[in-house]
């Protein structure tokens, strides 16, 4: 029996090379993963559609069983590409939008942005937002890799919810200054099961080995299930 893999979607400004510490954590646990790089983070082109496409073509290119896992709005197109797919075993949302069909980024909190506006930028906070407990030196590092993000990917409407046909997995970061814990509480509500971190927004650069450890026991209960 082929143990289930792993697939990881970044969030907004993010890229692959975010989750290289937890990768290493899994694959010390002897867990296979993979990462995917959004088309949204890559130019203002790019939405919803283009980047669920590349999440399918991951999903799809693994020949087993996978858990499907998106970060902060990484959980908008991991929604829209799982619905349908027949290898997913299960949904994990970390700190992630965890929407409905018909629902955006943007009309999820209650915001707009100028109809012209290609590209998110930064704010100057983002140390605090999004790395409070990464080790300065490693947060510093992932500032100097951001990118603005789409635009239009935060104003497209989802299409489509596959967790409303896959089990899922909320994990809400506690200490988040991103996404506040309390919305992610009211995200949750539509996940079969809530798991907590004690970690701001990116624990997979804060506590790489304990969200490992975690994802590694989600991902063994699929194996027995499978």
């Amino acid at each position: 029996m082929s143990q289930v893999e792993i697939v990881l979607v970044h969030g907004a400004w993010h890229g692959s090379w975010c989750w290289e510490p937890l990768r290493v954590e899994l694959a010390a646990l002897g867990r296979r993963s993979h990462a995917v790089d959004l088309p949204s983070a890559s130019g203002p082109a790019f939405g919803v559609d283009a980047d669920a496409k590349v999440v399918r073509e991951a999903v799809d290119s693994v020949s087993g069983s996978v858990l499907l896992l998106g970060h902060s709005y990484g959980g908008i197109p991991v929604s829209q590409a799982a619905a349908g797919a027949q290898n997913i075993a299960r949904l994990v949302y970390l700190a992630a939008f965890q929407l409905d069909e018909g629902s955006s980024l943007l009309s999820s909190v209650g915001a707009e942005l100028p109809a012209d506006q290609e590209s998110v930028p930064l704010g100057d906070d983002t140390i605090d937002r999004f790395y409070a407990d990464v080790p300065a030196d490693l947060a510093r590092d992932a500032v100097s890799r951001l990118r603005p993000h789409s635009a239009q990917s935060w104003r497209d409407k989802q299409s489509t919810a596959g967790w409303r046909d896959i089990p899922s997995t909320y994990v809400l970061c506690e200490q988040d200054k991103a996404i506040r814990a309390e919305f992610q509480a009211e995200l949750a509500r539509r996940a079969d099961e809530v798991r907590r971190l004690d970690a701001s927004h990116s624990p997979f650069l804060s506590m790489p080995a304990e969200l490992a450890a975690m994802l590694d026991e989600i991902a063994s209960a699929a194996d027995d299930a499978s």
